[in-house]
């Protein structure tokens, strides 16, 4: 789920009633807001989710009626969970195989893995405001294979959940590539993925 609408979940649980066709083009100003705020490349991942949470209530109708703490504090809760789950895959396949990260990110990717306590896992970290190129953007592809060695294409995965700016994006640089999504969405149109996972700890079967 992307964080739109684990966001738009976290302000309906704080007493939001905005439904989400209107909530979703407001969260993107915040988002656009947050990616321009001062220092946000020093942000960590909770500094990074309250600020953008008091970003996005100062822009929602009723955003002054809304718990801001259990807002922010929610969608934090549910993110370290995620980590938490995932991360002794991430520590098995990072044992044999170099790791990197490819993100569409505001500049603060590594405070945040740092604090996530994920960034010791990864050889390389591309955060787009960092990289100056967003995928799907060969650019950002490339910055990270040179950055895991040098690496060619045709040696590396691209696993990810946005079909066209982590498969399309890596497919056309000939890496091979792994989607992740729910078994019942609909594949868009694009080259298709090499293979397909419904779970993260499904990787190691494909990759292995």
């Amino acid at each position: 789920m992307h964080w739109s609408p684990r966001f738009h979940a976290a302000y309906r649980a704080a007493g939001g009633g905005l439904g989400y066709a209107a909530f979703e083009p407001l969260y993107q100003r915040a988002d656009e807001t947050l990616a321009r705020t001062a220092d946000i490349r020093r942000f960590g991942y909770r500094r990074m989710i309250e600020t953008q949470t008091g970003l996005l209530l100062e822009l929602l109708p009723d955003g002054a009626a809304v718990d801001a703490g259990r807002m922010a504090e929610q969608f934090h809760d549910q993110a370290r969970a995620i980590v938490t789950r995932n991360q002794a895959v991430l520590e098995r396949l990072a044992r044999r195989y170099r790791l990197g990260i490819v993100s569409n990110f505001t500049g603060n990717l590594a405070p945040c893995l740092d604090e996530l306590g994920l960034a010791r896992l990864f050889t390389a970290v591309s955060d787009s405001a960092v990289v100056g190129a967003a995928k799907p953007d060969p650019r950002i592809f490339r910055e990270t294979l040179g950055a895991l060695g040098g690496a060619p294409p045709e040696r590396a995965w691209m696993v990810g959940d946005n079909f066209e700016a982590d498969i399309g994006g890596a497919a056309g640089l000939g890496l091979r590539t792994c989607w992740l999504a729910p078994p019942d969405r609909e594949q868009p149109p694009g080259p298709d993925p090499t293979a397909r996972i419904a779970r993260l700890p499904d990787i190691e079967r494909i990759v292995d």
